[in-house]
């Protein structure tokens, strides 16, 4: 089934199949309000994100998540390639890859009630050490215990998935993250 629907005059009632669309919508939402352009669970982070804010604004202004694949319930790590400048490469450009099993909600596709653009978040410590994994389809070896993940990159890298091929997500606390 794809992505885009004809438009309708009556709407459908919601199935279970429509349930991480309207999380993840609901998640782009708060974060659109805020950054105008038991369990961690979805709702309380947007409950997070729609409560702090400062005389400057908004504390933060992203939830992150993570999303497990239908069929496997193994999380889905994202991967991209970027182009490192000739300025961070001692004047050598170069391309890397990066993977990453969390993600920011950036909008859903025109004209699409399934298909969303995410953005990759990279895991970082504090020293600002990306983390990678050989371990495809885990989360843990992203956040490693000897050196505890503080802060995500916002890579800039989006990649449009249709979350009907999702069966589960899992938000973190809300965040800024580093640009």
């Amino acid at each position: 089934m794809g992505c885009n629907k004809h438009k309708e005059t009556v709407k459908p009632k919601p199935t279970s199949d429509d349930c991480l669309s309207n999380e993840v919508r609901n998640i782009i939402k708060a974060q659109n309000e805020m950054f105008n352009d038991g369990c961690a669970s979805c709702d309380r982070s947007i409950q997070q994100l729609r409560g702090k804010e400062t005389k400057l604004g908004p504390l933060n202004n992203t939830i992150p998540f993570i999303l497990y694949c239908a069929g496997t319930c193994e999380p889905f790590i994202g991967s991209g390639v970027f182009k490192a400048s000739e300025e961070d490469t001692d004047g050598k450009a170069f391309f890397g890859c990066v993977e990453t099993p969390i993600f920011r909600a950036k909008q859903f596709v025109k004209n699409s009630d399934c298909c969303v653009k995410l953005e990759l978040l990279l895991p970082v410590s504090d020293g600002c050490e990306v983390r990678s994994c050989d371990d495809v389809s885990k989360i843990c070896p992203f956040f490693p215990e000897d050196d505890p993940i503080t802060d995500f990159i916002a890579t800039g890298i989006c990649l449009t998935v249709n979350l009907r091929h999702f069966l589960g997500i899992t938000c973190l606390d809300p965040i800024c993250p580093i640009l």
